[in-house]
This record gives C-alpha cells, structure tokens and sequence, in this order.
C-alpha cells in the first residue's frame, strides 16, 4: 500500500525559510552585486566584473592579514585542543565536585565577546591593569599598546583563557559516554594510563574533537571583536587580522566594491577549509572504526 505524503508540513518550515531568505540570501545577493560593481553613492553603480576579485587575490595587504590569521588560527588550535583534553582528564566525573567544575568552566563562554575585550585591555594596561602593573613590578617590559610580541601574547592568552572551556566541555561529554565497563577490562589487563587514553578515551572523543576543532577553527579565524577592542589591528598591523581588515575597507576606507569581493573570497576560504577539516578527520573516524 501506497504511503500517502502530507505536503501541509511544509507550511511549518514556510516562516524559517521567509526569516533566512530575508536575514541571509538577499544579504548575500547585495554584497554579490558590490563585488562586480563600482559606485560613487546615490546608487549609481558601474559594471567592475572581476577587477575586485583580481586586486584582492594580488592585494600585498591581504596576505599579510592572512598569513597572521592562519597563524593565530594555529596557534589557538594547537594550544586549545591539547589543553582542554588535559582538563577535561582531569574533571571529576560525579559528585559536587563535578557539577561545580561544570559551572566554572562554563561562566568564560556565557561572557560578550566586547566584554571579554574590554576586560582584557583593562587587565593588561600597565597603569591600573593587575596583569600589566604586576609584569611592570616584576621588571618585565610588557606593553601590549606599543609591543607588537606583548600584543600578540595578550590576544592568545585572552583567546585561549575564553574558548578553551568549550574544548574541555565536548570532550568531557564524549568521556562521559564511555561504559564503565571498558575502566574495569583496562584494570584487569594492566593497561597503562597512556594505553587506556590512546585506545579507550580518544577513540571516544573522536566525535566531539571534530566539532571542537571545527567549531574553534571558524570561530579563531573570523575572530573580530576581542582583539580589535584590546588592539585596534595595532600596533601597526600587528594583530590586524583578515576581519579587522574587512571593516577597515568597508567602513574605514568606504571601499564597498574591493570589500565585498574580499568578504565572498573571505567566506570561500573559510568554507573551503572546513570541508577539508571534516573531510580528514571523518576520513580518520572511519579509519579508526575500522
């Protein structure tokens, strides 16, 4: 027998679908119609075709903002993932214990992102910030306004001290799902505790790493708000990351065509990159399954 379709639950959909047309395509269809376009304002545009595209792939200063965003991307990833499965190893599985460490790894995501700027650039100012007075009495020459290295350290501190709870909080989730049972076989045959987190632990938390990595990947490299309220992109263009140099083309320099080409290829990297993370890492679930 024929099952019949009720097509009426698409009328359920028909809202999201009119919020996200509006909230996202037509967006995108006019940053699309910038990018190959030239105004002068009042609305009058000019065919550009490619010429946007062509200048932000030759742009001198766009690979320098990439090179410093692949670069803060690495290191983030590279400090965040190793770190937060240390501390979600070591967070109590049960109990209060477990349920307070839960709280407190969580308040640095419930935070602003301005906030977190703002915090952080009151922290490390030398004359009323207690990081910076502090580093000032030890004797060590810390000034993240006029040190491009001190700058650099601050944004990755910062970065680190707000996003790496949500790295241990996924792979606290993924241990949580390990039967007790896998413990008790490790015990009997003598497993040492390298032996039980390299074939029971991180088998397990293979899932929750890829949405970790990926999740932290997009978020470090689309990174805006806490390093241009603590830095500016200064000094110099030190910390000015791809992001901060979108806003400085399209706001600071009111170069709307340039800036919307760079922000399609902006987004074609990201996607591009993430595709290949999932890619891998699926590719080396699968693997590991097998």
């Amino acid at each position: 027998m024929d099952k019949i379709q009720n097509n009426r639950a698409w009328f359920l959909v028909l809202p999201v679908l009119v919020i996200v047309a509006f909230s996202a395509v037509i967006p995108l269809m006019t940053v699309v119609n910038y990018s190959v376009n030239d105004t002068f304002g009042s609305n009058d545009f000019f065919w550009a075709g490619l010429e946007w595209f062509q200048d932000a792939v030759t742009s001198d200063r766009i690979h320098e903002a990439l090179g410093r965003q692949v670069l803060f991307s690495g290191i983030i990833l590279a400090i965040e993932v190793p770190l937060g499965i240390f501390i979600a190893l070591n967070m109590p599985r049960q109990g209060f214990w477990s349920s307070l460490c839960l709280v407190l790894m969580a308040l640095p995501l419930l935070i602003p992102f301005n906030v977190v700027g703002t915090i952080w650039q009151i922290f490390g100012r030398v004359d009323i910030g207690l990081l910076g007075h502090t580093l000032a009495a030890l004797g060590i020459d810390y000034n993240y306004v006029s040190d491009p290295l001190a700058a650099w350290i601050t944004v990755v501190v910062m970065d680190v001290w707000h996003w790496t709870s949500l790295v241990a909080l996924l792979c606290y989730a993924g241990l949580q799902s390990i039967p007790g049972a896998f413990y008790q076989a490790a015990k009997i045959d003598q497993a040492s505790r390298w032996s039980v987190f390299r074939f029971i632990e991180l088998p397990k938390m293979r899932g929750v790493l890829l949405i970790a990595v990926l999740l932290r990947f997009m978020d470090s490299f689309m990174i805006y708000t806490e390093p241009f309220v603590v830095t500016g992109g200064g000094p110099g263009n030190s910390t000015t990351f791809l992001s901060i140099d979108l806003v400085k083309q399209a706001i600071g320099q009111f170069d709307l065509g340039p800036a919307a080409a760079f922000s399609i290829m902006y987004f074609l990297v990201i996607l591009l990159i993430s595709w290949v993370f999932y890619t891998v890492m699926t590719n080396l679930d699968r693997d590991g399954g097998n």
